[in-house]
């Protein structure tokens, strides 16, 4: 028996890592090892951030890349939360009635819910400032080559 909550908490605290995936569909979803790979990439570009400065090009291209995963697991947690219990034990617990135990919502969905919320959407408006900014201020150096 899969539960809500559970599935709704691992995906935003564990999702940039597809543990919500691997609890819902085992170990051989193929999402769930392809998601650890944008995170990665994502701290790779926060690592380069530290080692050359925010004026590296590939830093922010990179860095978005773990604030959209972080926000898109956030929306999956959040998505997951608010799934009706029927919808719930019809996809993941197929076996059971459709108004068993673990498709209901709970205090404690709620608060995945917000969490989610709060924390994906700060991440995602982060990222996109980080990047536009980023860029931005790129095109106008590149103006100034151009001038000069």
């Amino acid at each position: 028996m899969k539960n809500k909550t559970v599935a709704a908490w691992l995906a935003f605290l564990g999702g940039p890592l597809g543990l919500h995936r691997f609890y819902l569909h085992g170990a051989g979803d193929m999402l769930g090892w392809l998601l650890p790979i944008p995170t990665a990439l994502g701290v790779y570009g926060i690592q380069r951030v530290q080692q050359w400065g925010q004026d590296d090009h590939f830093s922010w291209m990179l860095i978005p890349l773990l604030g959209f995963t972080i926000a898109g697991c956030a929306l999956r947690g959040i998505l997951y939360a608010l799934m009706t219990p029927q919808q719930w034990n019809a996809r993941y617990n197929p076996s059971a009635a459709p108004d068993a135990r673990p498709g209901h919502t709970h205090w404690i969905t709620i608060g995945a819910i917000v969490a989610s919320l709060m924390i994906g959407t700060a991440v995602l408006m982060a990222s996109i400032a980080f990047s536009f900014q980023r860029y931005f201020e790129y095109q106008i150096e590149e103006a100034r080559k151009i001038s000069q």
